[in-house]
């Protein structure tokens, strides 16, 4: 059973000793699924078996914009608990929001810069600030080596290694592949809102994904790949695409040749779904 901890006394007192392989933490709003776990299992692959994995649980008002779900989304604690329990994990850090925000609102938050303006900033113009927020803030308290979060969110991911390197963290931001279901639908919290019509609208997203990596491989421009992608999705009338966009690996300009990211992001009624890929421009196979 993993030791729980819902007080900044009891993890200050747990985290004023290292485990002698490191720390390794696993930050999620819980809803917990495979994809979860797939991060927990490179949280272990980290640090080893005399290592800590440290799961936190904690829906972030910060982070959700108005008119978004922050009130419907899931809580299943006690499932969120059996599923770290099963996947081995060490030390559950579950706060409420007083605890993270004593004053009810965060008046100084870290601001995500131009990137954080972009793509989902764009739709969602507070999240990413929400969200650094209480990363830097569960860094800090959780004090760990290495700090495991997954491509899907990929803007998040370059954003959190981004300030972790700029305001000099002293841990490891490290990537985990995406998890994806058997129908090619990247596993999310999200997924438990779609009907079926939906869901088989979803499955299209991981579709165009391939298509348009087929298109990189028959030696494709950025431009064709993205419509490839952006093609497919427009013939399901149940998705509304936000954007489909291929950039570099830092989210900048996507290269001529080489490897480049694709983002999807469509709704399926009134959930967002994101997804991206590795595509390889001009690859000569």
């Amino acid at each position: 059973m993993p030791k729980i901890i819902d007080s900044l006394a009891a993890l200050d007192e747990h985290t004023s000793t290292a485990p002698e392989q490191g720390r390794a933490v696993v930050m999620t709003m819980g809803a917990l699924h495979p994809g979860h776990m797939s991060l927990v299992d490179t949280a272990r692959e980290l640090v080893g078996p005399a290592g800590e994995v440290m799961v936190t649980i904690f829906v972030n008002p910060l982070q959700f914009g108005a008119n978004e779900d922050l009130d419907k989304y899931p809580r299943t604690f006690d499932d969120d608990v059996a599923m770290c329990e099963a996947a081995g994990v060490d030390v559950i850090f579950a706060p409420t929001p007083e605890l993270m925000y004593p004053d009810g609102e965060a008046a100084i938050t870290i601001q995500p810069g131009p990137l954080g303006a972009l793509y989902e900033g764009a739709a969602r113009p507070t999240h990413f600030a929400g969200v650094l927020t209480v990363v830097a803030k569960l860094l800090n308290l959780t004090k760990p080596n290495y700090a495991v979060y997954g491509e899907k969110d990929y803007q998040q991911l370059a954003l959190i290694g981004r300030m972790a390197r700029e305001l000099n963290f002293d841990v490891e931001i490290v990537g985990s592949p995406t998890i994806r279901e058997a129908d090619g639908l990247a596993l999310s919290s999200r997924n438990r809102y779609l009907d079926e019509e939906g869901r088989q609208a979803a499955s299209e997203i991981s579709t165009a994904i391939e298509l348009a990596q087929q298109t990189a491989r028959a030696g494709g421009t950025a431009e064709e790949i993205a419509a490839t992608a952006q093609d497919h999705l427009a013939q399901f009338p149940a998705l509304k695409v936000d954007y489909v966009v291929l950039t570099s690996n830092d989210l900048g300009d996507p290269p001529t040749s080489g490897s480049a990211r694709l983002l999807v992001t469509a709704y399926v009624g009134s959930t967002r779904l994101l997804d991206n890929a590795e595509v390889v421009i001009n690859s000569g196979s």
